[in-house]
């Protein structure tokens, strides 16, 4: 999932961005509620976590400027006002959900996943890649090769739904760091390869036809010939 959490408590800012990118989602932090309306309708998330006391723009303020932009992305509010009337305030205002101060993290990675799900699809967008007898479905995260489910972790998945959205395309590290690790920069480190590795176990061990390449000096492919 790719999410924009707005949040001015930093603390508990940090805490969050570090809970999602251990899971492998990417995450973007807005510190207010104005630059965190300007990213949300530059950027493409999956879902906008926002507190609702936040400065220079309220939570609900900003969720409805989203909504009169047009702009649906699935929206669950975080507060420390959690009464009755709060909350149907914050659901009036356009959100999809109100999760009240304190939560376990648990309970809002499972509201955010349930959003991410529901969020709509435009009608020529892709939910589902197939490479030979590999197929990915957005949607349910399920993958599966020549009808057999393989079980992914969630930076696995994105890397291989970015690997088959480029089918036959060769995709550079570069690219990789920016769109499935959502880094701008190169860390020096060997994550790509050993992520690639573990896929590439998961994906072709047992088959005769290997379907995720190294182009030398390059990056990687997906495609479904050897050559």
């Amino acid at each position: 999932m790719k999410l924009l959490l707005i949040e001015d408590d930093a603390s508990a800012a940090a805490y969050l961005v570090k809970a999602f990118r251990e899971l492998g989602h990417s995450i973007d932090h807005a510190p207010d509620g104005l630059e965190g309306y300007t990213m949300a309708t530059d950027g493409r998330y999956d879902v906008l976590i926002v507190d609702r006391m936040i400065p220079r723009m309220d939570g609900l303020a900003l969720i409805r400027a989203l909504r009169e932009q047009s702009i649906e992305t699935p929206v669950l509010i975080l507060s420390a006002l959690g009464q009755v009337d709060d909350r149907v305030k914050g659901l009036r205002a356009g959100a999809d959900d109100y999760l009240p101060k304190p939560y376990a993290f648990s309970e809002l990675l499972a509201r955010v996943e349930i959003l991410s799900r529901r969020a709509r699809v435009t009608p020529t967008e892709e939910t589902i890649f197939r490479v030979a007898d590999l197929e990915l479905d957005r949607l349910s995260h399920r993958v599966t090769r020549a009808g057999v489910e393989i079980e992914l972790q969630p930076r696995e998945f994105r890397l291989l739904e970015y690997l088959m959205r480029h089918a036959g395309q060769v995709v550079t590290r570069t690219m990789l760091l920016e769109q499935v690790w959502d880094y701008h920069f190169d860390p020096q480190t060997n994550v790509i390869d050993v992520h690639v590795s573990r896929l590439r176990s998961k994906i072709d061990k047992g088959h005769v036809v290997q379907l995720i390449h190294t182009v030398r000096g390059a990056g990687y492919t997906i495609r479904e010939t050897n050559r």
